[in-house]
């Protein structure tokens, strides 16, 4: 059973499960569903001022935010570890949209190099990469090989990304969560257990301005 921002409830029972046994396994835990969504509730954050720093951990990149007003539409542009946001800064709306696209297109490229040198590391193969903004899934990986991460994936360690990805990865040989897949995770991430714990508890990372 998972927990997501929002207060999204998902459960996951074994085939053949009747919808009695489901309901009483989510009376059992009731309690711990309900501290999981107080403690996601913090996302939305009643300090809603803009970023003036921008903290990759899993990259490693720490990006100072500097705001010109100007008379166009927001704009942000990269300039050496910096970002410049112009436009009507005034507009928090706005200025966090044109953030996440920013990341969304900055996402592709950095988590991109980083499931090309894990693919290569692991020996599997995929088809091609795009990047989302999800509320549930930190990533996916279609029958067809095509992967998709999460864009938040950037405020969360690096050890967790990589689990991430290798998990991904390991989905283009097993398209499921047989003893099979687990085993081939394991033998490319022997902790994964532990950083699938931390990945669970990831979105307690991510700024409020990303769940626009």
């Amino acid at each position: 059973m998972r927990v997501y921002p929002g207060g999204r409830v998902e459960v996951v029972a074994p085939p053949g499960a009747s919808a009695i046994i489901v309901q009483r396994f989510i009376g059992e835990h009731r309690q711990w569903i309900d501290d999981r969504v107080q403690a996601f509730a913090g996302l939305v954050s009643t300090d809603t001022q803009l970023p003036l720093l921008l903290d990759l951990p899993a990259i490693g990149r720490h990006l100072a935010i500097d705001y010109l007003p100007a008379a166009t539409r927001v704009r942000v542009c990269l300039q050496d570890d910096r970002l410049l946001v112009s436009g009507p800064i005034t507009d928090k709306h706005a200025v966090a949209v044109a953030l996440r696209r920013w990341l969304c297109e900055f996402a592709l490229e950095t988590l991109g190099e980083r499931l090309h040198f894990v693919s290569e590391q692991t020996r599997l193969t995929y088809s091609r990469l795009q990047i989302r903004r999800q509320r549930t899934r930190w990533g996916s990986c279609s029958g067809s090989g095509t992967i998709s991460l999460n864009v938040c994936l950037l405020f969360l360690a690096p050890s967790v990304v990589r689990y991430l990805l290798v998990h991904e990865l390991c989905h283009t040989k097993e398209m499921n969560h047989s003893v099979r897949f687990w085993s081939l995770v394991a033998a490319h991430e022997p902790e994964y257990r532990a950083l699938d714990r931390a990945l669970l508890g990831g979105w307690q990372q991510v700024p409020w301005w990303m769940f626009g």
